[in-house]
């Protein structure tokens, strides 16, 4: 009988985004549990960062056991209560945001020497960052809409940022620089909410950008699979707000019918094609790898720009990039096995690399 492999779920998270991360995750464990080839682990981290053993995926209860992250021969997860070590062949990280999506769990998963499905670390880091990941997109000529740059670290000019904002034109929108699932998002229409915004975005972040806002987008995603040299480009899909001006975190998550999945989208070729090119220049730019969802705003005029990148996008069965892929003919399943083997191929390979000089 052939040994199942077995992989490590990670969900949960000291994030904003934990609720969403346990949602995603149940779809991810059902299915690799569903299919008959996985022995999967549930790894519940909770709201502290602290990690429980869990008989199936859901939020805290008593019978969780505690383990710990470890960098030892007999394993890399430790169960406390009885002194007994685990050894995962793959770690799946079904985490959104900061502590998780970040680089900072990528960090520790390569210290730990193990393989894991997604992006490395300085892929996760760059996607996190709006700024960062539009900087690389435009080096690579992918068009992004103007923004003005806030530092808690330093006191903003009031007046420079009113100017600026006049002169580009309301509305504009408010955004924390590392956050995901438009958590600490405001759509700002007059000089009367911006500074309100702004206070409202720095409870959630160090960095907030002020972006150009657009009248009535289209709010357009294309989702990514596999690696540089041998990337799939899913179709086109829309979402669109049916309850809110724009697609936050409510839309998204609570209101019942808030929101509208359109795959594919119901857009020109050309803008399509645009998208799906501009998604796979911005994946490589920033070095990613295993999956992402890349998001993009549509114009009245039909001009695509470049929104942002989730290097751990949602993974529920009715999630965007599920559904994107799905429209291509991939079943959720077969997108779940490609990320585990391109996980551990990509650890595999790195095995290979000499860790010593030559000697003389």
């Amino acid at each position: 009988m052939t040994k199942k492999i077995q992989v490590a779920v990670l969900y949960g998270g000291k994030s904003t985004e934990h609720e969403v991360s346990v949602h995603s995750a149940q779809s991810v464990c059902q299915a690799l549990v569903a299919c008959g080839k996985y022995d999967v682990k549930h790894i519940f981290i909770d709201k502290k960062g602290f990690w429980f053993l869990q008989q199936t995926c859901r939020e805290a209860t008593a019978e969780d056991v505690a383990v710990t992250p470890v960098l030892d021969k007999q394993g890399t997860l430790w169960v406390a209560s009885t002194g007994e070590f685990m050894r995962p062949d793959v770690f799946f990280p079904v985490l959104h945001g900061l502590n998780g999506e970040d680089g900072t769990l990528q960090g520790l998963l390569e210290c730990l020497d193990v393989p894991y499905v997604g992006c490395g670390v300085l892929a996760s880091a760059m996607g996190m960052d709006k700024e960062v990941s539009k900087i690389a997109a435009l080096q690579k000529g992918v068009d992004t809409l103007p923004y003005y740059k806030l530092s808690r670290t330093q006191a903003y000019d009031k007046q420079a940022l009113q100017g600026w904002a006049a002169e580009t034109g309301y509305p504009v929108f408010v955004k924390p620089v590392r956050l995901g699932s438009s958590v600490g998002v405001s759509k700002v229409k007059s000089v009367h909410q911006l500074h309100e915004a702004v206070d409202f975005a720095f409870r959630f972040d160090s960095d907030v950008l002020v972006e150009k806002g657009l009248e009535s987008p289209r709010e357009i995603f294309c989702a990514l699979l596999g690696s540089a040299e041998n990337l799939q480009v899913s179709e086109c899909g829309e979402l669109k707000s049916l309850q809110s001006e724009f697609f936050d975190y409510q839309a998204k998550y609570i209101t019942a019918g808030g929101c509208e999945t359109r795959v594919p989208a119901d857009i020109a070729l050309p803008v399509r094609e645009q998208i799906r090119q501009a998604s796979a220049q911005v994946f490589k730019a920033l070095r990613c790898s295993g999956l992402a969802r890349a998001d993009f705003l549509v114009d009245k005029n039909g001009k695509a720009w470049f929104s942002e990148i989730n290097t751990l996008p949602g993974m529920s069965d009715t999630s965007l990039f599920p559904q994107l892929f799905a429209a291509a003919g991939v079943a959720y399943a077969d997108i779940l096995d490609r990320l585990i083997a391109l996980a551990v191929q990509t650890w595999q390979e790195k095995q290979t690399l000499r860790l010593e000089k030559d000697h003389d």
